[in-house]
């Protein structure tokens, strides 16, 4: 095979690299992923797309998509966690806490959007094809030898597992999606830290008709409890598809595990001794609290399970890959089109690897509060879900927030989510997230702004004002929602979040200011009496 060039190379198939090369292809670049498997995967492991990846696969046209599969179709109605001795048998009173929130209740005035139950072994096939659509080459089947760096990139060796025939890529990054283990990682010396290991268990993917047993209940898990297996169930369509957890004991691995065994286990969580049970796949996986101590290593940059591990517990594991890879992809794009500086990839780390150990303790004692651990965390320890989700907070310049997970990041302060608001543009209900398409930074201008439409000049802008051009305000809402007065304006990066206000409509040097800090270019060369006017905190 040939040898490439590719301005991003992306090493690891999975949610996460996948959702890389969907974020960059939305800013006109065609990376180049290189994942060892020779197809999606086949296992229905990580099904919790929580509201923030929602948000994310909805700026990118996929919201839809996902919530037509047939898993998000099926576990639409589907909630709450329950306990039970059997599905067959007595069920206890279910598991709940403060923090829990559940699906059905969406995230009230906080999200456009809300998380969704959809299968890994869905929506990676789902993802392969929207990016192919959108330009990315995907080489499956294809693994990473070996990589260097120099000043100006990174050459790979590529193997074609098919052919055993080996090739070089030229890219100017390498993004690192190659999971938990990720041999990048380990050959560039990076370690990881945090809590360890919480527990080992074995995932046993079965087919089983357990729609009488089952009933009218549509719940998220069942922690079972009897004499013969202790054991999560969790419903992949809420038929005959089905996923069991089981603990493993020291030294316990797949192989001590045979089809026989996992019926067994299987009849003992059913509750129902002669049940036919087909078994799809077993797969054993180990729930633990790590983080890479750092996200960067010159030209790699490392994003998902690479970067951090975490037990499910919450729903936060891929969602917070799939950040990563959103965070990281306007950054390179930006860079690779010279309209930021080098110094714009800086951010990834900073921003990224505070709030990635905030988000793996939080999974962490969410496990820990879980039947079966009796750790009781402190009180106020675990944040709300929404909290974990949406609420996280960037560093706002150079400072950096004391606690990244505090309550109340919801109000349009610079380094927070931009806040949802239902607005209407030409008759028509769209979110204020909907004007933030990732491609580049966007003005949003109050209903009282006025005089001449401000410009960025020869930086890239979207400018948005509130009733003008068809959009309109009906709740009158948005210059509370976003701290400033109706006269203000807000300015927001390309990932949705905020990056400064302004207590007047700016003027042009004044926008320029922030929009060349927000893009990592020094300052131009401007009177101090230029400063960005007009700007809150």
């Amino acid at each position: 095979m040939d040898d490439a060039r590719t301005p991003v190379l992306i090493v690891g198939g999975g949610l996460v690299g996948l959702a890389a090369a969907v974020f960059l292809t939305r800013h006109g670049e065609r990376p180049l992923l290189v994942e060892r498997h020779r197809g999606t995967c086949p296992h229905p492991r990580a099904r919790g797309v929580n509201v923030r990846a929602m948000e994310l696969f909805r700026q990118a046209g996929l919201e839809e998509r996902i919530r037509g599969t047939d898993s998000a179709r099926a576990l639409a109605g589907n909630s709450g966690i329950v306990r039970m001795e059997s599905l067959a048998g007595r069920q206890a009173p279910g598991f709940t806490r403060d923090y829990m929130q559940d699906p059905q209740d969406g995230t009230g005035e906080l999200s456009p959007t809300g998380w969704t139950l959809c299968e890994q072994d869905e929506l990676e096939p789902l993802l392969r094809e929207a990016a192919e659509e959108a330009g990315a080459e995907l080489r499956f089947g294809h693994e990473l030898r070996s990589h260097t760096q120099d000043a100006d990139g990174v050459t790979a060796t590529v193997r074609d597992r098919d052919t055993g025939e080996e090739y070089a890529v030229r890219a100017r990054y390498l993004v690192a999606a190659d999971g938990v283990a990720s041999p990048l990682r380990e050959a560039l010396g990076i370690p990881m830290e945090g809590h360890g290991t919480l527990a080992h268990y074995l995932n046993i993917h079965f087919r089983a008709d357990l729609t009488a047993p089952l009933g009218d209940r549509r719940f998220l898990m069942a922690y079972v409890r009897n004499a013969e297996v202790t054991a999560g169930l969790l419903p992949v369509n809420n038929t005959d598809r089905w996923l069991l957890h089981v603990p493993l004991t020291a030294g316990e691995g797949a192989a001590d595990w045979p089809q026989e065994r996992c019926r067994a286990a299987v009849r003992a969580a059913a509750g129902l001794p002669a049940l036919e049970v087909d078994i799809l796949g077993a797969q054993p996986w180990e729930a633990a609290g790590r983080t890479a101590r750092q996200l960067r290593s010159g030209r790699v940059f490392l994003v998902g399970d690479a970067a951090h591990a975490m037990p499910p517990t919450g729903a936060f594991g891929s969602a917070t890959g799939i950040q990563d890879a959103h965070n990281l992809a306007w950054r390179l794009a930006l860079v690779l089109r010279g309209t930021a500086a080098p110094e714009l990839l800086d951010g990834y780390e900073r921003e990224r690897l505070p709030v990635v150990r905030a988000t793996v303790q939080q999974a962490v004692l969410r496990s820990l509060d879980r039947p079966g651990h009796g750790q009781q965390p402190l009180p106020g320890a675990i944040r709300p879900d929404h909290t974990v989700a949406l609420g996280y907070r960037y560093p706002a310049g150079a400072t950096a927030p004391a606690d990244v997970l505090a309550d109340g990041g919801f109000t349009g302060e610079p380094g927070t989510r931009a806040p949802h608001l239902w607005l209407e543009r030409d008759g028509r209900r769209i979110s204020t997230l909907d004007l933030y398409d990732g491609r580049g930074p966007v003005l949003v201008t109050g209903p009282a702004a006025n005089g001449p439409q401000p410009a960025a000049g020869p930086l890239p802008l979207t400018v948005h004002r509130i009733g003008h051009d068809g959009l309109a305000d009906p709740s009158h809402g948005w210059a509370k929602a976003h701290g400033v007065p109706p006269h203000g304006a807000v300015l927001v990066r390309p990932d949705g979040f905020v990056g400064a206000r302004f207590d007047r409509q700016p003027s042009t040097a004044a926008l320029n200011g922030e929009l060349r800090r927000l893009l990592g270019r020094r300052p131009a060369a401007v009177p101090t009496t230029t400063a960005p006017e007009g700007s809150t905190p």
